[in-house]
């Protein structure tokens, strides 16, 4: 496999995590207009176009309001990883059944990783009291989402650099995210026990 399609493999598991419709139809819309080439023509046809672009515009508007953009989170904890798996199988076609699931299996696993990420993130966000900050990290997720498929189409290098920089990051914030609350908890705990 070249370093294009792995970077295309990468970029659209990793994005897939928080928007996996954004990335299907951005990928089949990108595929139909020529600006990318080797994009499935499964992903190209107009009436994917038109479901994806639906499911799309869908997601953009729950994914602004505090409490169902958690449930939205919640259900899509399977359909990223397994549409980015199935976008890393649908891409990789011409390769050998052995690299194709290889590709598949780490489009799905680089998805569930950056979904878990965001999925924590955000949770910590809905719990501040002011609505604002949810829009802004739904409108910064879209970006991220974005440079990440330019960069591997455009950089394919440079986007294998970021895909793993931001899996670092959203780790390592999800993981102070974590600490923060299991702290918060063991306070409460301890304010219980006081009180008896």
């Amino acid at each position: 496999m070249d370093t294009a399609l792995l970077s295309l493999v990468a970029g659209s598991g990793w994005a897939s995590g928080l928007r996996v419709y954004l990335v299907a139809f951005g990928l089949g819309l990108s595929g139909r207009l020529g600006w990318v080439e080797g994009v499935p023509e499964v992903l190209t046809g107009l009436p994917i176009l038109v479901v994806l672009g639906l499911l799309l515009a869908a997601e953009e508007l729950i994914d602004k309001v505090p409490v169902l953009d958690s449930t939205w989170d919640t259900v899509h904890t399977v359909v990223r990883p397994v549409g980015a798996a199935a976008l890393g199988w649908l891409l990789t076609g011409e390769l050998d059944a052995v690299l194709q699931a290889t590709s598949s299996g780490t489009a799905g696993g680089l998805a569930l990783l950056s979904h878990a990420s965001k999925a924590t993130l955000r949770g910590a966000i809905n719990a501040s009291p002011e609505p604002a900050s949810n829009a802004l990290a739904s409108l910064t997720e879209d970006g991220l989402v974005l440079a990440v498929l330019w960069l591997a189409v455009a950089h394919p290098i440079v986007a294998l650099a970021v895909v793993a920089l931001l899996l670092a990051a959203g780790g390592a914030a999800a993981a102070v995210v974590v600490r923060r609350l299991r702290r918060r908890r063991g306070h409460r705990r301890d304010a219980v026990r006081e009180r008896r």
